[in-house]
């Protein structure tokens, strides 16, 4: 009775203490998780490198190299166009002495309401202040949190990266820390997290990007006179989960306040409509509803949110993702299939075998170096085929 009460009390006391240690660190192992999700995200890309020839593998590179070049200069000239539009709308609001909704020539609630509610340009002093004052600290705020924003996003890249080409490793390095014989198991069961996080990610960031692009063609062809900025609103917005179709309307239905009432209708109509064609016939084919958890997203994103801020916002739909796996594998459904656990098998071997090979004095002839690039060819085809089997007979 007393060895039970002890061993207890160790248990609970190294979880508490491991729990106080990972608070001390939350900055790092925030850092960490987005750098796995981002890995997973990638997956895809990596495994296409993934036992091809030098030269081969130069010419994927030079061509996600000009991908990501190309990708980073339309974002360069989305954030000064954004800049431009709303540096536009903030002048416009300052020199705007009344709103633009009108519900009758002679109505009493119009004016009641006018009566009530402070003139643009009121509103706007008293968020920057009579003379600007209350935007200089915020400036030198954001300036200030440039530099760490960036340092972040290098170590989370820099860390993704190695995450992806050195999986094998990775893997065997904290499959080292758990018992010989559980390792099997927790391999499995991360062979199937990992291909759902990046799927999911994926999937959002398509959503996001596609929403992005409609509500640009589409606020530009209704006449409004910031596209851009609305467009990029949304589709950021869009990757806030459960509720980011409510803040994508919000933006079009504010400025068209300060702008028109009917473009302002006509922009909402077009939002829902576009958010809803997107729910129907994009996001089924994009994302897994199974790992689909409102409640449980909703509670992990207003915790982290209190917590980290944006992070928390960004690791919360992942994370809650990465919960209901554990929950479906490690209490409804205890049995783990082995589909995994082969392919990660077959991987390691091949890994050792190419070791191996590098490692020799003499230059392998053509038939070993082919025979190893086409072994690695059939494992990726197969992975998928494997896992998609396996998830059917679950």
């Amino acid at each position: 009775m007393s060895k039970n009460l002890v061993r207890i009390g160790v248990a609970v006391l190294t979880t508490l203490l491991i729990l106080l240690v990972l608070w001390q660190f939350r900055t790092v192992v925030a850092y960490v998780l987005i750098s796995l999700m981002l890995a997973a995200t990638m997956r895809p890309i990596f495994n296409r490198l993934a036992g091809k020839r030098f030269i081969v593998r130069l010419i994927w590179i030079f061509s996600y190299v000009l991908i990501a070049g190309g990708l980073g200069y339309l974002l360069l000239l989305i954030i000064r166009e954004s800049g431009s539009e709303l540096q536009s709308l903030a002048q416009s609001v300052s020199d705007k002495d009344k709103w633009n909704f009108y519900l009758g020539a002679n109505s009493s609630i119009q004016q009641n309401i006018l009566a009530r509610i402070p003139s643009p340009s009121v509103l706007f002093r008293a968020i920057i202040g009579n003379n600007g004052e209350l935007v200089v600290p915020a400036l030198l705020g954001i300036a200030q949190g440039i530099g760490g924003v960036i340092a972040a996003i290098a170590i989370i890249v820099i860390l993704s990266i190695y995450w992806g080409t050195n999986q094998i490793h990775f893997e065997r390095l904290w499959l080292s820390l758990l018992p010989s014989d559980q390792r099997t198991r927790a391999r499995g069961i991360w062979r199937t997290i990992e291909p759902d996080i990046g799927r999911y990610i994926r999937g959002q960031l398509v959503q996001s990007l596609l929403a992005g692009v409609l509500f640009g063609v589409g606020y530009w062809l209704l006449g409004s006179p910031y596209p851009v900025l609305l467009a990029s609103v949304g589709a950021l917005a869009c990757l806030v989960p459960v509720v980011g179709a409510v803040l994508a309307l919000i933006p079009p239905l504010l400025v068209g306040v300060l702008t028109s009432v009917q473009l302002s209708l006509f922009m909402v109509l077009y939002t829902f409509i576009v958010l809803i064609a997107i729910l129907i016939w994009v996001k089924p084919r994009l994302s897994n509803r199974r790992w689909n958890n409102s409640i449980l997203t909703v509670i992990l994103l207003i915790a982290l949110a209190d917590v980290f801020g944006i992070i928390g916002i960004i690791l919360a739909p992942p994370l809650s993702v990465v919960l209901q796996i554990l929950w479906y594998r490690l209490v409804s459904h205890r049995s783990v299939s082995g589909a995994a656990t082969n392919i990660t098998d077959l991987k390691e071997r091949l890994v050792t075998l190419q070791e191996t090979i590098s490692t020799m004095e003499e230059t392998p002839i053509p038939l070993v170096t082919s025979s190893i690039e086409r072994i690695s060819n059939l494992i990726a085809e197969a992975e998928p085929i494997l896992l998609v089997q396996e998830k059917s007979t679950e």
